[in-house]
């Protein structure tokens, strides 16, 4: 593909696309982190630049003047005849490590011109006229192999051979021999753009900086850093200009814009002068100025950088920037890991077609649950979101401010500071296993008839491991990951039509019967009102001001409850689907945060109440990361192996635990330490959660209709049933019968077992937010409309065997002989149909496909999160909050808040407790 002007020069993108083309300049973004990762001199010490990694002088206060004989058909911008502007120069070596100054190498010029405070052009050049790479993989294959020096450097080259073929790399060792050499003073080279930028709409040029005429010759070569001394004598004695000149595009054979290997030193394209560099007399080295990131995409579509390894360069030199800035992290996996973890993925794949992991010893289903994580997080991240393609100019970032840095935002902003929208509240859903959009099945077979006959509780199947606290939790949880846009009911509604025996509907509450339930559709392009961070922003939303007290704290009544708001709705970050669990959930943790900011306060008494409040938060959101992987996770998949596995993600393997240590050196010695001691890594796809992941957690089974109540004395406080607990009520019976007594009795109390026909009856005709639905119907409808593929090609997208006969559906014939009487094939069951029919390992209490969702994801949540991996340190939590984490659990926080239940709770809160005296 290529794009056309009106000038005779093109560009033409790489594999035929920008889209494409951009997915190659992501792996070559990689590829240049992991090339500054072999230039350091030791492991564990600092990243530097991957090119120019050496500055070697550096100005702020230089002005750069346009000619007064511009020519006019340069006059374009900023370029203007006589105008002057400050810029910003740096001087460097071009290696990717710190070298002696009297080595040979090649030298770089950066220029920073400032025209405004909203328009700045950075302009890079090096001391040689031409690129050794032509497009931008092989510059990446070449820097990569010969990153680091020594012997590295030579099999890199060797290898190289292989990936660009013997001539191109010949070809590309000898420009780089013939460009590096030693020089004299920084102050006499002349440097060269090598790839071109527009020039207006239709002018292409290269640029390049030289002496003025009879500049003086440096010095002598006597000092490691020779050349700062040399610039800095220089500068003593006068100024020191350059010449910028143009050269411009002639024709595709002696000025091509995509191959950079090409000199456009031609006599067709002579060098015109355009402006004249003054470095003043006494500029001093700034470190400041050392420190910017030039970029040649920070310029104006007047400027813009053309061919693709200009293109690549937006996203290679933010990407090195980030890396060397601490913003973006590349996880480096040793040899062995690589090796083994192939291995166990053969090994263990050809093991499970004919044994489960779940039936293999201990030891082995660990190492099998590694091998099988391993491979859905090569095969079964994706990614949804538009990129830039192809890339476009911008204003030169502006610096990343110290609480976007060190504090979660409310929109879940800056978790990633190399990518700040990552994540964000307002951003799409990727996908785990790819969307499967058929139109031909959304009524196939009806939702409602599905419902009715495979759904709906008849008789209450309880979860005997489980207690009612761990239904709560899993709800509130969801409410901080995903909350999917969607218009209000009347507008883009879907239809379902009711079958033909079916009584009407009434849509919303007192309205007429109707031959269809019309449900809310989704905003499109879906995306997630919720940030995908674990930030506890059910708790915290996004309107602070709405949630805050005077001071840091949660507004509370002086009793201690959630107050209401005007329309009676309870103040907390998200309230939709509210009922008792809800609010005795988000009832604890908003005393939590009181409790911390006090704990906070005194031992931080200068603090003012934005810290406080925002630390408090910080330490809140990782508390609910902690229990959930360490307590709730355990009790729903109630098997020592996950037990261990889960223990494992949180806080690293025992050290007592040898042969888990050492499987893990073998296999991921990342994982050693557990996830908080190690750095974000999104395994190659920028994070977000994913419909799959939304669908594996529809959960809904686990929600009783009825409830006793009733104190740890023994004191009877009446039944009640979901619908007396829901919506508005909610809060009035957690103030009168008081947490610790609503507590008590929903952990002595069993939820539903996640399986069919155990669909709550009281969600079938749910009342919210103006509508009334039937969830059931409601997710499948939503299932099948986001294009979430059917149960078993969600399995095999999941690596797992098909499902070939109805019977192998489930042991239960009844349940063999509904399914197949309602759909045409055992490959249109519905994915939650498939779900909740499917037999769970033992112990589980939910199916091992929606575990491979689960085990891919869980894991995720805590790895991408910079506040829970890197940044998971006492300079942000302090030392007091990662003591109070480490040492708090859903036991002893419900103690806590509620101290006259310290003998009732058992060591996992989420499993039964004792009953009543």
């Amino acid at each position: 593909m290529t794009t056309a002007t009106k000038a005779q020069w093109h560009e033409a993108f790489l594999g035929g696309s920008p889209e494409v083309e951009r997915v190659i300049f992501d792996r070559v973004a990689q590829q240049i982190m992991l090339t500054q990762l072999r230039n350091r001199p030791a492991r564990g010490a600092p990243i530097v630049a991957g090119f120019q990694a050496k500055g070697t002088y550096a100005v702020d206060d230089a002005h750069l003047r346009f000619v007064d004989d511009l020519p006019p058909e340069l006059q374009v911008g900023f370029a203007r005849p006589g105008a002057a502007y400050r810029t910003s120069v740096r001087f460097s070596n071009a290696e990717g490590r710190i070298l002696d100054d009297r080595e040979p190498d090649l030298r770089g010029a950066a220029l920073r011109i400032t025209v405004t405070e909203d328009e700045q052009h950075d302009l890079l050049m090096t001391n040689a006229p031409v690129s050794h790479a032509r497009d931008a993989r092989q510059f990446a294959e070449f820097a990569l192999a010969t990153a680091g020096g020594g012997v590295g450097r030579y099999t890199g080259l060797v290898k190289l051979a292989f990936v660009l073929g013997p001539a191109e790399a010949a070809r590309m060792v000898r420009n780089v021999v013939a460009a590096r050499r030693r020089i004299t003073s920084v102050a006499t080279e002349t440097y060269w753009s090598r790839t071109p930028i527009t020039w207006g709409a239709e002018l292409a040029v290269q640029y390049l900086l030289r002496p003025v005429p009879d500049a003086p010759e440096g010095g002598e070569r006597d000092s490691p850093d020779f050349l700062s001394a040399e610039m800095e004598a220089r500068l003593s004695r006068g100024d020191v200009q350059f010449e910028l000149c143009v050269q411009r595009y002639r024709n595709p054979e002696e000025t091509p814009i995509e191959d950079a290997a090409v000199d456009w030193r031609t006599p067709g394209a002579p060098p015109e002068p355009v402006a004249v560099l003054t470095i003043r007399t006494g500029s001093c080295d700034n470190p400041v100025v050392h420190g910017l990131r030039f970029n040649p995409w920070n310029t104006t579509d007047d400027f813009r950088p053309l061919g693709n390894l200009n293109r690549s360069r937006k996203a290679a030199y933010d990407a090195s920037a980030a890396h060397r800035d601490r913003h973006r992290w590349l996880t480096e996996v040793p040899t062995r890991n690589r090796v083994a973890s192939a291995a166990m993925r053969q090994a263990f794949g050809a093991v499970n077609r004919f044994r489960p992991w779940h039936r293999l010893p201990d030891a082995l289903a660990l190492l099998n649950l590694a091998a099988l994580r391993d491979g859905l997080r090569r095969h079964n991240l994706m990614d949804t979101q538009a990129k830039e393609a192809p890339p476009r100019v911008r204003q030169v970032p502006p610096p990343i401010r110290d609480e976007q840095r060190e504090f979660r935002t409310h929109e879940g902003r800056f978790n990633d500071l190399s990518e700040p929208g990552m994540g964000a509240a307002g951003s799409g859903f990727g996908r785990n296993v790819p969307a499967d959009r058929r139109p031909d099945l959304d009524d196939e077979p009806n939702p409602v008839t599905v419902s009715e006959q495979l759904l709906r509780r008849e008789t209450f199947r309880p979860a005997t491991n489980l207690n009612v606290l761990a239904a709560a939790w899993i709800q509130f949880q969801v409410h901080d990951w995903v909350v999917h846009a969607r218009h209000p009911l009347g507008v883009d509604d879907i239809r379902v039509p009711l079958p033909d025996n079916a009584p009407g509907w009434a849509n919303t509450p007192g309205a007429p019967l109707e031959r269809e339930m019309r449900i809310a559709g989704d905003r499109m392009p879906s995306v997630n009102v919720a940030s995908h961070w674990w930030d506890g922003s059910e708790v915290y939303g996004t309107d602070p001001d709405l949630l805050l007290s005077d001071g840091p704290k949660l507004r509370l009544t002086p009793e201690g409850y959630l107050p209401l708001d005007v329309n009676g709705s309870e103040i907390t970050g998200f309230n939709e689907a509210w009922w008792l669990g809800l609010s005795a959930m988000h009832t604890l943790f908003a005393r939590e945060h009181n409790l911390l900011c006090d704990h906070l306060k005194d031992r931080n008494p200068d603090w003012d109440d934005e810290r406080l409040y925002r630390t408090a938060r910080l330490i809140v959101a990782a508390l609910i990361a902690k229990i959930h992987t360490v307590e709730w996770t355990p009790a729903m998949l109630a098997t020592n192996v996950l037990d261990r596995a889960m223990n494992g993600n949180w806080n690293g393997v025992p050290p007592k635990d040898w042969l888990s240590r050492a499987a893990l050196w073998l296999t991921d010695a990342n994982a050693l330490r557990g996830i908080p001691g190690t750095i974000p890594d999104h395994h190659g796809t920028p994070f977000s959660l994913t419909e799959d992941f939304v669908t594996v957690y529809r959960m809904h089974p686990l929600i009783p209709d009825d409830y006793t109540f009733h104190s740890p004395a023994g004191a009877d406080l009446g039944p009640r049933t979901f619908t007396d607990l829901q919506g508005s009520r909610a809060d009035d019976e957690l103030r009168a019968m008081g947490l610790s007594n609503v507590l008590y009795s929903f952990g002595t109390a069993h939820p539903g077992a996640i399986t069919l026909h155990n669909y709550p009856r009281a969600l079938l005709t749910l009342e919210r937010g103006g509508e009334r639905i039937d969830l059931s119907v409601v997710d499948l409808v939503r299932t099948r409309r986001r294009a979430v593929p059917r149960y078993n090609d969600f399995r095999a997208a999941l690596h797992m065997p098909r499902i070939e006969r109805w019977e192998q559906m489930s042991p239960d014939p009844a349940i063999v002989q509904q399914l197949s009487s309602i759909y045409r094939s055992v490959d249109e069951v519905d994915t939650m149909v498939g779900l909740l029919a499917e037999t769970p390992p033992d112990g589980f209490a939910f199916s091992d496909t929606a575990f491979r969702v689960f085990i891919l994801m869980a894991s995720r949540r805590l790895q991408s999160d910079r506040f829970l991996t890197v940044d998971y340190r006492p300079e942000l939590y302090t030392r007091f909050g990662l003591d109070w984490i480490a040492g708090t659990t859903m036991k002893s926080l419900i103690q806590r808040h509620s101290p006259e239940l310290a003998a009732a709770v058992p060591d996992n809160a989420f499993k039964p407790w004792p009953g009543p005296r």
